[in-house]
């Protein structure tokens, strides 16, 4: 570990740790009570505590002030997009389904049993199932995210990177609680409380309750305000019991969601632009709060969670084991088209719409368990090393309904899919730490995975379609299997108490996968095993008395058989497809305290991730749909445009984080100020490049302001205070229908220590 010499007072990290959990907190206090500049921060990337500038991964934070603050307003888990390099977050069902990017890696899938690059692992548990990873943000220590290939030191291997939260463990007596009230009647109340005896017993439990008003007006109705709003609650409860060498821990979580869909607006961009309009169409001001149309929309997620974590410390080594259940259920049902009627109906708009859309998603059942047997040694110095097993099993049920009509409570279609998929690994790491500063690591994995799938359409009575006749479609099965050995290597140079340098290379796997939405389709489709070939090289330092820290990264991948999914187009199907891709970038981060009571930070990335594949092609957006692909088309193949060359979808080439903080103090505690930003370049929606599916930028700030001493905090805040208004997905095959980003939000919060 290195030594990060000191040099700025408590109130600097007393500003750093303002709304962060209360452990968090202490723990920044006990930094700066000790004087240690801008403070080291900890991470776990390595399944082990060390410092953040001594790992050999690109690796980001975020705890403090900018988790407090962008959690602390109803925000669900898309809010952490843009707030550190390379990570972008979206969704096309709002708060239950998010879709992570890392790199430009990702995947736009919106299929309830979609495969993503990108782990999220939640207190060391790795949850696969999208309804899953949308867990609520509360009580927690930090959230990390690993850049590039995990797989030797975490249970599930992943070629793009992790999103790692650790919550809050039971340990210490004490707590904290705080409420918000805000704008459409955004509120939020957190809590966490926890006890400790001297025989070694404790327990934490924390809560949360999110909600907001229906604030969306559709003006197809006589009511006022239909849509927008949720209830959103989750708890968790540790039990933990320490007895010298060992730790046991049993952890119960739920979540309950109630709540609007998210919200499809027809036609918000004209032909041969991305630029948003109103209901009126060309020269009338997009108005976020107004909506036309005549579908049902609602949302329901259901998530439990049982597990078990065991630690002992035999001397030399410490064994760990992770044992974990997760159970859900999920309904949501939208208007799809966005609009009102059809153009052969009395009524229709706003704008263009060929034909009515309404469908419905359900996972009536998903089951995941997993188990992880995990040895570590102990040393700081010398060898080190870690090995483990892991086993995952997960059980999926997907029900998905079409609707002849807007309001119809029977199905005109039904289709069901049955997923079974199975995992195993064997991974380990060593490392040894040289004289002189050197650090070598490498490691390696033993992948298997296997996925059995079944998909039919027992339901059918809608009239016939060209590319769908009206007959049920009978079960359709598919097995996949996939194995690989993954490995990375990395060296790590301390040259000096101010510089390290690190240099990785890694070999990153993805499982096979299917895809059978039989809604509109009467195939379902396979993807092969994806393999990444990832090399970065970066620079990390701490100078001017640790006052400021700055991390440079560098790197490069090469994909192939990316896993991605062509979605819409004139059928409205989801399709498997594997092509090769390949990118590079930079990622800086910047960290400082320049003054008393004074902090900042800035991060930045460049990405460039591109389709390197000649022999890649999709379909474009649906016949219907008034769409200016700026792909060229295929010879022969009307509609069917190459993607070769083209940026990842939802991947921008240009992200920019900033924050800054500033208190005084005044009586018994500080005035304070903090505020943070993001941007993004442009974004396409799909895999083709279009004009109308894009969008150019995105720039979304906050600003909190108020008071607080050692036990209270009282604050006023705003999000999104420039009220950027920009689209952040399309559905392509109807009209110009598009999703827009969170409304600005302002209100107050206070909160009390105890």
């Amino acid at each position: 570990m290195r030594h990060l010499p000191s040099a700025l007072a408590m109130s600097v990290a007393l500003a750093a740790a303002a709304v962060a959990p209360a452990a968090a907190q202490e723990a920044s206090v006990v930094a700066a009570e000790e004087g240690s500049g801008l403070g080291d921060i900890v991470v776990t990337a390595q399944r082990r505590e060390e410092s953040l500038q001594d790992v050999p991964v690109s690796v980001s934070v975020l705890s403090g002030d900018t988790l407090g603050a962008i959690t602390s307003t109803g925000a669900d888990i898309r809010a952490l997009a843009g707030r550190v390099p390379s990570l972008n977050i979206e969704s096309s069902y709002g708060r239950s389904f998010p879709r992570f990017y890392i790199r430009g890696l990702g995947n736009t899938d919106f299929d309830l049993n979609a495969s993503q690059p990108v782990s999220l692992v939640y207190d060391e548990v790795v949850l696969e199932n999208p309804i899953l990873k949308g867990f609520p943000i509360f009580d927690l220590d930090r959230v990390e995210v690993l850049r590039g290939p995990q797989g030797t030191l975490f249970g599930r291997n992943t070629p793009a990177g992790i999103v790692k939260f650790d919550t809050v463990k039971p340990g210490k007596t004490g707590g904290y609680a705080r409420a918000s009230y805000g704008r459409y009647g955004t509120s939020q109340v957190e809590v966490a409380a926890g006890a400790a005896d001297d025989n070694g017993f404790s327990v934490r439990l924390s809560g949360l309750y999110q909600h907001r008003d229906d604030w969306v007006d559709n003006i197809a109705t006589t009511a006022k305000d239909d849509l927008g709003g949720y209830d959103d609650i989750a708890a968790r409860l540790q039990l933990q019991y320490e007895n010298g060498p060992f730790t046991g821990r049993v952890t119960g979580q739920v979540r309950v969601f109630d709540g609007s869909a998210i919200i499809f607006r027809a036609n918000t961009q004209l032909p041969g632009s991305n630029r948003l309009v109103g209901l009126g169409g060309a020269d009338t001001a997009f108005e976020r709060d107004k909506v036309w149309q005549d579908g049902i929309n609602f949302q329901k997620l259901n998530t439990y969670n049982a597990a078990l974590n065991l630690e002992y410390d035999f001397g030399a080594v410490t064994a760990y084991s992770i044992t974990s259940y997760w159970n859900g259920n999920f309904k949501s049902r939208g208007d799809i088209d966005g609009g009102f009627g059809a153009v052969f109906l009395p009524v229709s708009g706003p704008g263009l719409i060929p034909f009515a859309a309404q469908s419905q998603d359900n996972v009536p059942s998903l089951d995941q368990f997993t188990q992880e047997i995990r040895i570590a040694s102990n040393n700081s110095g010398g060898l080190g090393y870690q090995f483990g097993a892991f086993y995952f099993d997960e059980g999926l049920d997907i029900t998905s309904f079409d609707f002849g009509g807007p309001t119809d409570a029977a199905p005109a279609a039904i289709a069901v899919q049955r997923q079974d998929s199975e995992a195993y690994g064997i991974f380990g790491s060593v490392n040894y730490a040289f004289e002189g500063g050197l650090t070598l690591q490498a490691g390696a994995r033993y992948n298997h995975d296997t996925r059995d799938f079944v998909a039919a359409r027992p339901v059918e009575t809608r009239p016939i379609f060209v590319v769908n006749p009206n007959t049920p479609v009978p079960p359709q099965s598919a097995r996949v299997k996939g194995k690989l050995l993954t490995w990375d290597a990395s060296a790590t140079w301390e040259a000096s108490d101010a510089v390290t340098f690190y240099a990785r290379v890694a070999r990153g796997y993805r499982a096979p996968s299917v895809q059978g939405r039989l809604t509109f389709s009467r195939v379902i489709s396979t993807a092969d095993q994806e393999e990444t070939m990832s090399y970065e090289a970066g620079i990390k330092t701490a100078f001017l008395d640790d006052r400021v820290r700055f991390n440079l990264t560098g790197y490069y991948f090469d994909t192939k058989d990316l896993q991605l999914t062509a979605v819409g187009g004139t059928a409205n199907v989801a399709s498997l497809l594997n092509v090769d891709a390949k990118g590079h970038g930079i990622e800086a981060e910047l960290q400082a305290a320049p003054a008393r009571g004074l902090t900042f930070s800035v991060g930045g990335a460049w990405n460039v991730a591109e389709i390197d594949d000649a022999n890649a092609f999709v379909a474009g957006c649906g016949s219907a749909t008034p769409c200016t692909v700026l792909d060229p088309q295929r010879p022969g193949s009307p509609g069917i445009f190459s993607i070769d060359g083209n940026q990842l979808p939802q991947s921008p080439k240009w992200t920019l984080n900033a924050t800054a903080g500033y208190e005084i103090p005044v009586g018994d505690g500080a005035i304070y100020a903090f505020t943070d930003w993001y941007y993004r370049s442009k974004v396409q929606f799909f895999l083709y490049q279009s004009v109308e599916f894009s969008d150019d930028k995105m720039i979304e700030g906050g600003l909190r302001v108020g008071y607080r001493t050692d036990r209270f905090d009282v604050a006023a805040f705003v999000r999104n205070i420039t009220n950027d208004e920009s689209p952040t997905g399309g559905i392509d095959f109807n009209n110009l229908t598009s999703y827009v980003n969170e409304p600005r939000i302002w209100g107050v919060e206070a909160g009390v220590k105890f």
